[in-house]
């Protein structure tokens, strides 16, 4: 069992393009380290139903494959390192002082909606009363 196998079920029936993307740059990185999987890979081309889906699996399993190769000539890693940082280690933690706070649903104040936007009451004159520069 080789360790696209150890990682992605190979069973599936129908993948999404998120899916068949991962898988294809998982792939791409297990190519590049020795392990061949031609077959899972034509069968992903074939689930895509555009070209332009067929078009994403197929960058990202050249993104594997060259992330693969750049990480090996960077580092004196073995294979299981270098599928470990690609395919396993794709986390991303973000620092609490780096999280918007601002404003409504923690946007920035920039982004925040306006309330120029917001309808008027009901029973509301305002609208249609004298503006105040008017009167002396």
């Amino acid at each position: 069992m080789n360790r696209y196998e150890r990682e992605f079920d190979t069973d599936w029936d129908a993948l999404g393009k998120d899916g068949a993307t991962d898988r294809a740059y998982a792939i791409g990185v297990a190519e590049r380290l020795g392990e061949y999987n031609r077959e899972e890979l034509e069968a992903i081309y074939a689930e895509m139903d555009s070209a332009y889906h067929r078009s994403m699996v197929e960058l990202a399993y050249d993104e594997g494959r060259n992330e693969a190769k750049a990480t090996a000539e960077a580092t004196n890693a073995d294979g299981d390192a270098i599928w470990a940082e690609l395919v396993e280690g794709e986390r991303t933690t973000v620092d609490e002082d780096d999280i918007p706070t601002g404003g409504r649903d923690g946007l920035p104040d920039a982004l925040a909606p306006s309330e120029l936007l917001d309808r008027q009451e009901v029973d509301s004159t305002e609208a249609v009363s004298r503006p105040e520069f008017l009167d002396r």
